[in-house]
């Protein structure tokens, strides 16, 4: 078994070879970070949002650092790749989950996963700044069309909303444009030291900045009222999406290639929306509706460009 992760971890496999494990593996993972709005949103119903927010980390990383150090994952070397770690860590790992369990505490699971699906867009934006170069005229419609959606999303409310607010929804938006810095870093940091790398020392840079939080917020949350679900919640969002997923995205990235694998990413806001259904009896009101398909649509048009 530890000889079949380290070859997971380490050892990808030419690209191409094993496409039916590769999309299962892609699938498995776009699943999982599918479902991991509706993850948060049971956090925060029993846990004060920040504790949940730097429990995904902290938990996380004591998974990550000693997987890191069993697999000899190269740390970054001069300050350059050093401060790409922390940029990255800090975006990825620091300030998405604090800012999503903010958010999503004030506003509905509907609105903070389609939220949530424009990460490529920051992701995009930040790289052409990133890279000093103009993107092109078809990755500019699309990257207008998924903020009309956004827009759309944020700017019409009805009784449909459930408990969704405008504050609510800016630090969704907020958590997304903090997480496509933090990718964008990464990915720069990754051409040196590696992809996994950069995610799992990322990870461990962020649980140790975040754990004196514990602390300060630990008495932030009645403890005693905590469930099992709130629980289970957290050690979802840190063992399975946080560490499985990565490991399962990135063996499925080496063995099939970004190319076939990036447009499974599509089904997320699918599946966070049919568990704001099934899950909390969220409404999908015509004005989610919509936003989804121009959200999608515009992300989808980018990614052409």
């Amino acid at each position: 078994m530890i000889a079949a992760l380290r070859a997971a971890v380490l050892r990808p496999a030419p690209v191409g070879a094993g496409l039916p494990a590769a999309y299962g593996a892609a699938a498995l993972s776009v699943l999982i970070w599918g479902a991991t709005p509706a993850a948060t949103q049971l956090a925060v119903d029993g846990i004060d949002p920040i504790t949940a927010g730097v429990l995904r980390t902290v938990l996380a990383a004591m998974i990550a650092v000693p997987l890191a150090v069993y697999f000899g994952m190269p740390l970054p070397t001069g300050a350059r790749q050093w401060c790409l770690l922390i940029v990255s860590s800090t975006g990825v790992f620091i300030g998405f989950p604090l800012l999503f369990s903010l958010g999503i505490k004030q506003t509905s699971v509907s609105h903070a996963s389609l939220i949530n699906a424009g990460i490529p867009i920051f992701t995009g934006l930040f790289g052409a700044v990133a890279e000093k170069r103009l993107p092109s005229p078809i990755w500019g419609l699309g990257v207008a069309v998924a903020f009309v959606g956004v827009g759309l999303l944020i700017g019409f409310r009805d009784e449909t909303g459930g408990d969704a607010t405008l504050v609510g929804d800016l630090l969704c938006l907020a958590s997304s444009a903090s997480s496509g810095l933090g990718y964008v870093t990464g990915t720069r940091l990754g051409l040196s030291i590696g992809s996994r790398s950069s995610a799992f020392w990322g990870l461990g840079f962020a649980g140790v900045v975040m754990a004196p939080l514990l602390y300060v917020y630990v008495g932030a949350t009645d403890w005693g009222s905590v469930s099992a679900v709130n629980v289970s919640a957290i050690l979802y969002m840190a063992i399975i999406s946080s560490i499985i997923a990565f490991i399962a995205w990135y063996w499925a990235l080496g063995k099939g290639g970004i190319v076939r694998m990036a447009p499974l990413q599509f089904a997320m806001p699918v599946i966070s929306l049919t568990l704001a259904v099934i899950v909390f009896g969220e409404r999908l009101s015509i004005a989610i509706v919509v936003s989804a398909v121009v959200i999608i649509a515009g992300i989808a048009i980018a990614r052409k460009g």
